[in-house]
C-alpha cells in the first residue's frame, strides 16, 4: 500500500513553509527508496498547528504539527513515513483532536480531508448531493428550503437568505437574474470565507448553482478580495473543472438550466464588503453606496434582481439541499439556526477555525477552544464581529452566540470574526482606530459618516488630552448617535459600537 502524506495548500500553511516541507518529504522518501504520494489537501483550521503535515499509511490519518522544514528530517527519523508516534510533534489521529471533536462541522465537513481541486474527491465525500436534488425539484421547492433551515445571511447583518431568494424568484421570470458572491472578506480577525475558497471551492460553486436554479439565475459572480491571490487561482480552476464535469454551464446536472460564474477581483476597498458598493464595484464603477430602496433583490447588478449573499451563507447550501432544511434547523437556537464558523484571532494561543452550533457561550470559545492569550496575560476585552462592533468586558463573555441575545447587548456577531485583547491593551486608543478606521475607509458618500468619523477622531484626541473632558465626552456621544441615525450604511452607522462600547466599559483608558 501506497503512503499518502497530505501537506495543506492553504495561504496559512503556504506562508508559513508548507511548500518546501512537501518537497522535503518527497525528497527523503525517495531516498529511502519509501513509495508515497503526497495530497496537497486543505487546512482543517487549526491555524496553530500548521503547516499541520496527515499520515495514512492505513490505520487513518496521523498528523504531526506544526512541522517547519528543519523538522522534516527528524521526523522522518523518527517514523513519520509509517505514521509512527515517536516524535514531540506528533498529534496522533487527528479525527479525536480534542479541538475538531467537540465542533460541529457541516458546512466545513470536507476541509482538510480532501484535495480541494479534485471533483471526484469532492464527490466522493458527499459533493453535489444538493445540486443533482435541486435539479429534480421546482424553483419554489428549492427557495421552501432554504425557508425551513433558517439560515440567515453571515456577513453581518442576518437578514433572512430565503427572503432575498423569493423576492428575486417572484421578479418576471424574462429579466436576466444574477447572484453575486460576496468574498470580499475584510473584516478583522476573519478567514473563513478564505478557507472555503481554498479547501472546498467546490462547495462554494455548489450553493451558487443551487441559489442560480431557485430563483432563475443564469449568470454569477465570485467579488474577491484582491489580497487572496490563492484562492483567486483556486477558484478559477475549480470553476474550470466543474464546467466540464457538467456542475456549470448551459445544462447544469441535466436540468436544462444553464448556470454560468465568473471570479471578479475588488479593488481593496473596505466599503465594497458592503452590497450595494460591490454592485457599483462589478459594474467598474467607483464603489459608493446606493440609497435603498430600491433593493438588489428588484434593481440590483447591472438594474436586474440580485441575490447578494455572502460566501458562508451559500456555502451552507449544498447541506441544506442534500440533508433537507429541517436538518440544518435541528442545530443552533431561537432565530439563531445552524451552525456558526468562528474564527479566533489576535492575542490567543490557540486560534483557529470552529463552527458550532449557535447558543455555545463565547466564554467557552475563549477558554476550551482558544486556551487563553498568547501572551499568557489576563483577557480584558474580546471583539465580536469586525472592526465596527462593540469591545466586550468580561462580564459579557458568558453571553451565547445568539444574534439577538448579543444585539441585547449593544453588539454583533458579523461574520464571525472574534479578536481577542490581553490587559496590556488601551482601549482609549482602540476607540480612537475606530473613527480612524472610518475616515480612511468612508466611501464619502454620506456626511454623518465622512465627516463624522473626522470630528470622531478629533474629539477622542481632545478627551484623551484632558481638554474640557466632559463637555467633549458629551459631543462625543452625541457624535455617535447622530452618526448611527443619519448614515446611508452600516459603515457609519455601526463606527460608534466599539467607541460607545468604550465610553461604557472601559472609561478609565479613555481618559488617556
Amino acid at each position: 500500500m501506497t503512503t499518502k502524506i497530505y501537506v495543506p495548500c492553504d495561504t496559512t500553511a503556504l506562508s508559513l513553509g508548507a511548500d518546501q516541507v512537501a518537497r522535503l518529504i518527497e525528497q527523503k522518501a525517495a531516498e529511502q527508496g519509501v513509495d508515497i504520494t503526497v495530497i496537497r489537501n486543505g487546512s482543517r483550521g487549526l491555524c496553530w498547528l500548521e503547516p499541520l503535515v496527515e499520515v495514512d499509511a492505513g490505520q487513518g490519518r496521523v498528523a504531526y504539527g506544526p512541522v517547519e522544514p528543519d523538522d522534516v528530517a527528524g521526523l522522518i527519523g523518527a517514523g513519520l513515513l509509517d505514521g509512527q508516534s515517536g516524535h514531540e510533534r506528533c498529534l496522533g489521529n487527528i479525527e479525536e483532536h480534542s479541538y475538531l471533536k467537540r465542533q460541529q462541522r457541516l458546512t466545513f465537513a470536507r476541509i482538510g480531508l480532501t484535495d480541494p481541486l479534485s471533483v471526484d474527491d469532492y464527490r466522493s465525500h458527499g459533493g453535489f448531493e444538493g445540486l443533482a436534488r435541486a435539479a429534480a425539484m421546482e424553483p419554489q421547492g428549492i427557495v421552501d428550503e432554504v425557508k425551513t433551515s433558517g439560515l440567515r445571511g453571515r456577513g453581518g447583518a442576518a437578514f433572512p437568505t430565503a427572503i432575498k431568494w423569493q423576492t428575486v424568484h417572484d421578479q418576471p421570470r424574462q429579466q436576466q437574474k444574477y447572484i453575486v458572491c460576496n468574498a470580499d472578506e475584510g473584516d478583522s480577525g476573519t478567514f473563513a470565507d478564505r478557507l472555503v475558497m481554498e479547501c472546498d471551492p467546490y462547495m462554494l460553486i455548489e450553493g451558487m448553482a443551487i441559489a442560480g436554479m431557485a430563483v432563475g439565475a443564469t449568470q454569477g459572480y465570485i467579488y474577491l478580495r484582491s489580497e487572496y491571490p490563492v484562492a483567486h487561482r483556486m477558484l478559477n480552476e475549480a470553476i474550470a473543472r466543474a464546467e466540464a464535469a457538467g456542475y456549470l454551464g448551459d445544462d447544469v446536472f441535466g436540468s436544462g438550466r444553464a448556470f454560468h460564474l465568473e471570479v471578479r477581483l475588488g479593488a481593496g476597498a473596505y466599503i465594497c464588503g458592503e452590497e450595494t458598493s460591490l454592485l457599483e464595484s462589478l459594474e467598474g464603477k467607483r464603489g459608493l453606496v446606493r440609497a435603498k430602496p430600491p433593493l438588489p433583490a428588484i434593481v440590483g447588478l447591472f438594474g436586474q434582481p440580485t441575490v447578494v449573499n455572502n460566501v458562508l451563507s451559500l456555502a451552507a447550501v449544498p447541506f441544506i439541499m442534500a440533508k433537507g432544511g429541517e436538518a440544518y434547523a435541528n442545530y443552533g437556537m431561537g432565530r439563531s439556526r445552524g451552525t456558526l464558523p468562528v474564527q479566533l484571532a489576535g492575542n490567543i494561543r490557540r486560534g483557529g477555525l470552529i463552527e458550532l452550533a449557535f447558543g455555545v457561550p463565547l466564554k467557552e470559545l475563549l477558554e476550551d477552544f482558544g486556551d487563553g492569550t498568547a501572551t499568557g496575560r489576563p483577557m480584558k476585552a474580546v471583539q465580536v464581529g469586525g472592526p465596527l462592533m462593540a469591545y466586550l468586558p468580561e462580564s459579557q463573555w458568558g453571553t451565547p452566540l445568539d444574534y439577538e441575545a448579543f444585539a441585547e447587548l449593544g453588539a454583533g456577531i458579523g461574520h464571525g470574526g472574534v479578536v481577542v485583547f490581553d490587559d496590556s491593551v488601551d482601549m482609549g486608543e482602540q476607540a480612537r482606530f475606530a473613527m480612524e478606521f472610518c475616515t480612511v475607509e468612508s466611501c464619502g458618500k454620506c456626511t454623518p459618516c465622512r465627516i463624522g468619523s473626522v470630528r470622531g477622531v478629533e474629539v477622542i484626541d481632545r478627551i484623551r488630552s484632558g481638554e474640557n473632558r466632559e463637555a467633549n465626552l458629551g459631543l462625543l456621544e452625541d457624535l455617535c448617535d447622530t452618526m448611527v441615525d443619519g448614515s446611508l450604511c452600516a459603515m457609519g452607522g455601526m463606527t460608534p459600537f466599539p467607541v460607545q462600547s468604550v465610553i461604557k466599559h472601559f472609561p478609565d483608558d479613555l481618559a488617556g
